[in-house]
């Protein structure tokens, strides 16, 4: 049975999240804005300084396939869902400037911590925690199943942004349009064989990090300063305080953080197996389907995470397609510390569908 309820310890600063989405569910109730109208919104994004907004108001939690799930909403409950996805190392408050934007607009905005976040847990403490890409993908359908959400569209960056692009590859019928930022994220284990350019093995240097017994106890002893470290270096020009960085700290303290954590990148690099269940899915994913979903790619112009070239991806779109490159020294947690671009670009995206 799906069971929702609310976190009554996850409160603060509700009210100024809350404030501009209020007059969306407002004018929804007066019958002034419908999902329809919504879908239609092709205004420009207010202007927002990036850290506007503190926190969430009160997490909700769901059982969804192997998860029980934590979640923030925003919005009119009948308007057109926008899922955000977060990445590693970050958590659902990269997108807390973003989803009152988006529900002030009239959409019902969901943010989940993904497997090994913050409020969401493995219903069993028998389930493998696993962390190939393809079950993190099957999490996020499971949760739309749960809330009986047909189609939504998805904004969504690393860990996220792949997440994004398997739904819409695998399940476009679940999919209405993407924001997806640093553009066609999907692999494969065979794909991660493939040695890099010095450079960017560089960059990742951090999974072989990971490939170790060393890597993971350094992981798990360390985490938050090593996080703190990867924030820094994917953001270099992106001068977050140490409340910022707390407030998702405290996702990483989730007791699967670790092992989903050095499960993904041991399983990228071969170094893991997954589970058969999801064998066939992985083997779709292998042939690097191409996308038909109305997208957005973004790229910030200080990226230092390592990040393809546009045009190296562009043709991994069929459908209405554009790419749009965010200037300003803007990093690797681009909607955090892009807040307005990126909800433009979900709003943008919403009317090519």
């Amino acid at each position: 049975m799906d069971t929702i309820k609310t976190l009554d310890d996850i409160n603060q600063d509700r009210r100024r999240f809350f404030g501009t989405a209020a007059m969306a569910v407002a004018a929804t109730q007066l019958g002034m804005i419908g999902p329809a109208a919504a879908q239609r919104v092709e205004a420009k994004m207010p202007a927002i300084k990036p850290g506007t907004n503190k926190s969430f108001g009160p997490l909700k939690q769901i059982d969804a396939g192997v998860l029980n799930i934590g979640y923030a909403e925003a919005g009119p409950a009948n308007g057109p869902a926008v899922i955000l996805l977060h990445g590693w190392p970050y958590d659902i408050h990269s997108f807390v400037d973003v989803a009152p934007m988006l529900a002030g607009a009239g959409y019902r905005v969901l943010i989940p911590h993904l497997r090994g976040y913050g409020t969401t847990r493995f219903l069993s403490q028998d389930t493998f925690r696993n962390a190939q890409p393809s079950a993190v993908a099957v999490d996020i359908i499971a949760l739309m199943d749960a809330l009986k959400i047909e189609k939504a569209t998805f904004g969504a960056f690393d860990w996220g942004a792949r997440t994004a692009n398997i739904i819409a590859a695998l399940w476009p019928e679940r999919s209405k349009a993407m924001v997806s930022v640093s553009g066609y994220l999907i692999g494969s284990q065979e794909a991660g064989k493939m040695p890099l350019p010095p450079e960017a093995e560089f960059q990742w240097w951090y999974q072989f990090y990971f490939a170790t017994e060393r890597g993971r106890l350094g992981y798990e002893k360390n985490r938050r300063d090593f996080n703190k470290l990867i924030w820094q270096t994917s953001s270099p020009k992106w001068d977050f305080d140490d409340a910022t960085y707390n407030r998702s700290a405290t996702a990483f303290d989730n007791p699967d953080h670790v092992a989903v954590v050095i499960h993904n990148y041991r399983w990228r690099q071969g170094l893991a197996e997954g589970e058969s269940k999801y064998d066939e899915l992985e083997k779709r994913l292998a042939q690097a389907p191409v996308i038909t979903v109305p997208t957005i790619t973004l790229e910030g112009d200080a990226n230092g995470a390592f990040h393809p070239d546009p045009a190296a991806y562009a043709k991994k779109f069929s459908g209405p397609y554009e790419h749009r490159t965010i200037t300003g020294g803007i990093g690797h947690n681009l909607p955090q510390e892009a807040p307005q671009a990126f909800a433009q670009a979900v709003v943008d995206v919403a009317a090519k569908s």
